[in-house]
């Protein structure tokens, strides 16, 4: 079994920690809590660089290894760090539960090293007509952030 960890930082008071693990070549599972939030829906994704020297700024865009169209978690066409959105209460906690097949923490597509992000706005999903939907499901600022790390 791989395990990682990300620690999220962001806007104030906004922060959270994310566990990935995957057995073999299963999916991965996503878990965590992110607090300090808005309530409601928040676009979710791996972002292409662990790069935090500007903020979440840096983290480049989507893990998109196959150059596909930004998508709905469920969908065939998507990038391989498109997770939909997260969603907080009223109380701004938002709990993360995901299994994924495309996520990798080993190979040529690894997430190691590269960025979780949470985003302001929700995702869309490809599906919103934004001139911005098939790219970055329009989900808007980066809220918080942290680089994917290899953990025990």
């Amino acid at each position: 079994m791989v395990k990682a960890v990300a620690v999220l930082t962001g806007d104030v008071g906004v922060g959270g920690v994310i566990h990935f693990h995957q057995e073999g070549d299963g999916p991965t599972c996503v878990t965590g809590t992110i607090s300090g939030l808005s309530p409601g829906d928040h676009g979710f994704h791996v972002h292409e660089l662990g790069d935090t020297t500007n903020g979440c700024n840096s983290t480049g865009p989507h893990f998109n290894p196959f150059n596909k169209e930004h998508g709905a978690p469920s969908d065939a066409e998507r990038h391989a760090g498109d997770l939909g959105n997260v969603v907080a209460g009223g109380d701004g906690n938002a709990k993360i539960s995901i299994t994924d097949n495309q996520l990798k923490l080993c190979g040529p597509h690894s997430i190691i090293g590269r960025a979780i992000v949470v985003h302001a706005d929700p995702d869309d999903l490809g599906r919103g007509g934004h001139e911005l939907s098939k790219a970055t499901g329009n989900a808007g600022a980066r809220v918080a952030c942290g680089v994917i790390g290899l953990t025990g």
